[in-house]
């Protein structure tokens, strides 16, 4: 019989799966409390599993993001946040290219110090407010003079108090579709970034576990990615999504509170 793989690292996301906008999701608060004690317990045995929170979300910059999720109760450190603005911030950095930045203005923070004028890329993230024609066309533009389109992820909707709201994704196509150009997609589900969710936890893909609530951008990527995938049905999850992608997820769960007693009763 082969051995078990070690689980060394959980990878958690955060709107849909721990809350929906200014509400936690029921008992995530209490979970996560319970998920780190037996860590630390762990910690001592010399058995360390690293948490890390992995989000697409362009909504609010990391700060504001940290903020939030303290109000709700979540004892969370900025250091075990990584997002999709970081990991956007780093290409641009890379590229060293000025981005018209379609992104919501309370996530702008996350781009301070970097060169906006004259723009010579076009970034899009979550942004109601821009996404009009006026704008939508000035990228549209800068796109046919050669402007890399940057997609901070493609996410088709996401989850409101109100219902399903659409994401970012549809207005990346809408971009592709017009200037007959591919995005590149930096967030997840690519596989770039839940290995660079990973760096300096020294542990390897097949030794990690993610939860999320879609089934495509979290299950999907972490599994093409080599890690476990636990899908929730809690945020933007809806019946059948779990067909969705091939292999199938893991494993499915009721909520976040469900896949942390799964791990500590299965995976360690």
């Amino acid at each position: 019989m082969a051995a078990r793989r070690v689980l060394k690292a959980v990878l958690v996301d955060l709107s849909g799966t721990l809350h929906v906008e200014d509400s936690a999701v029921p008992g995530a608060q209490e979970a996560l409390k319970r998920q780190a004690t037996f860590f630390d317990f762990l910690w001592l045995r010399s058995a360390p599993v690293t948490i890390r929170f992995v989000t697409n979300t362009t909504k609010e910059c990391k700060r504001d993001l940290l903020e939030r999720l303290t109000k709700l109760g979540f004892d969370i450190a900025e250091n075990e946040i990584f997002t999709s603005l970081t990991a956007v911030r780093n290409l641009l950095e890379q590229k060293q290219v000025r981005p018209l930045l379609l992104v919501d203005d309370k996530a702008l923070p996350d781009f301070t110090g970097l060169a906006t004028g004259d723009p010579n890329a076009v970034v899009v993230g979550l942004a109601p407010e821009h996404f009009h024609y006026e704008m939508m066309n000035r990228a549209f533009r800068l796109i046919l003079d050669g402007a890399p389109l940057i997609a901070i992820h493609k996410a088709r909707y996401f989850k409101k108090k109100d219902g399903l709201a659409l994401g970012p994704g549809p207005f990346v196509a809408g971009l592709e579709y017009a200037t007959d150009t591919k995005a590149t997609v930096v967030g997840k589900p690519e596989k770039t970034f839940f290995l660079e969710a990973l760096r300096g936890t020294g542990c390897a893909p097949e030794e990690a576990v993610m939860i999320g609530d879609d089934c495509r951008d979290d299950v999907g990527g972490a599994q093409n990615a080599g890690m476990r995938g636990i899908l929730v049905r809690t945020g933007k999850y809806r019946p059948a999504d779990e067909a969705k992608i091939n292999p199938a997820p893991y494993l499915t769960c009721e909520n976040f509170p469900e896949a942390v007693e799964h791990i500590l009763e299965r995976l360690l």
